[in-house]
């Protein structure tokens, strides 16, 4: 599909969806059960909120469970998260023989063993104006289209300069990063407005065949994969009209950046869009002003990939699915 055509057709606003009965009504008749997963770290102040609106589509059966699969909180998210009435993970107590690696990656993979959904939503738990449009918005193209396997989330980010919010500031590792290596590498990807969106939504039947990077770079290799695997028909985004969350520091986002690119370089090589003459590096240089002085920082950031979840014996004897070599 041609990425204009598609950009005017695939791109719906969420209040198109906002008859949640109507919703119901069709997940009933498809026979579909519905997960909303919340991936965290040390979100206790953040977690209760956010749950508390996915339970308002819980209460009205659009939604059949609530999931936080945590990367190992030191702060008391794993209680609020269990008293505010969701199920609560750890990360690495899933899929042991696998080991655990850190990250929100991780945390998506594993949480496709867990959830019984066969269709799984996720949300970030940092959202400050959550409103179930969150959830709805993004479920509600997968019940409607037919053709329409994967949802992302799209929205205004207002970020505060001073006193005042200023509402397309966020969103600076997307403009400055992933959007010119998409439009480079990758044109059919240049018509997502929020590439990077922690909000996304898909049938378990895609999600299960698509691997998972680990760390930052997990939704950068998710939209690159199903759209060579599924095409960009099978994809829509949805406006959720504003999303204020917690921004991070410059020398966060460019830590992010990097590991973005460790991704973006390897996906790009694989598919021989960018011919790599070494392993990307891992090691990441960072310069800091502090105290009235430069510093040279070092931190190791690399993203591992995660097999798609249907080659795993745990998940293909938990959900009866067929022998492993079907897939490959």
């Amino acid at each position: 599909m041609n990425v204009d055509k598609w950009f005017e057709t695939n791109k719906f606003k969420c209040d198109s969806f906002r008859d949640i009965k109507h919703l119901v009504q069709l997940k009933k008749e498809q026979k579909k059960i519905i997960s909303v997963v919340i991936p965290t770290l040390n979100e206790e102040k953040t977690i209760a909120k956010v749950i508390s609106k996915v339970k308002i589509l819980q209460k009205q059966k659009l939604v059949d469970e609530i999931i936080v699969m945590d990367s190992g909180s030191t702060d008391n998210t794993s209680e609020v998260a269990k008293e505010a009435g969701a199920d609560f993970y750890y990360s690495k107590d899933i899929l042991k023989r696998h080991k655990d690696i850190k990250g929100k990656g991780e945390n998506l993979w594993k949480s496709l063993f867990v959830a019984k959904g066969d269709i799984i939503c996720w949300i970030d738990a940092d959202i400050k104006n959550i409103h179930p449009r969150f959830i709805y918005g993004l479920i509600g193209p997968l019940l409607t289209k037919k053709k329409i396997k994967f949802t992302k989330a799209f929205y205004q980010r207002p970020i505060k300069v001073g006193e005042e919010f200023a509402p397309l500031g966020g969103g600076r590792v997307t403009e400055l990063t992933i959007r010119p290596l998409f439009n480079m590498y990758f044109p059919l990807l240049s018509g997502f407005i929020q590439p990077l969106s922690g909000e996304y939504a898909g049938k378990r039947k895609l999600l299960e065949k698509i691997p998972f990077f680990t760390g930052y770079g997990v939704e950068t290799a998710m939209l690159i994969d199903i759209q060579k695997k599924f095409g960009l028909e099978a994809c829509a985004q949805v406006d959720l009209k504003k999303r204020i969350h917690r921004n991070q520091s410059l020398s966060s986002l460019s830590r992010m950046s990097f590991g973005i690119l460790g991704v973006f370089s390897r996906r790009a090589n694989t598919l021989g869009k960018l011919i790599l003459v070494e392993k990307p590096r891992r090691r990441y240089k960072l310069i800091e002003f502090e105290e009235g002085q430069y510093n040279l920082k070092h931190f190791n950031i690399n993203d591992k990939q995660r097999p798609p979840m249907i080659t795993i014996n745990e998940y293909r004897k938990k959900f009866k699915k067929e022998p492993k070599w079907v897939y490959a």
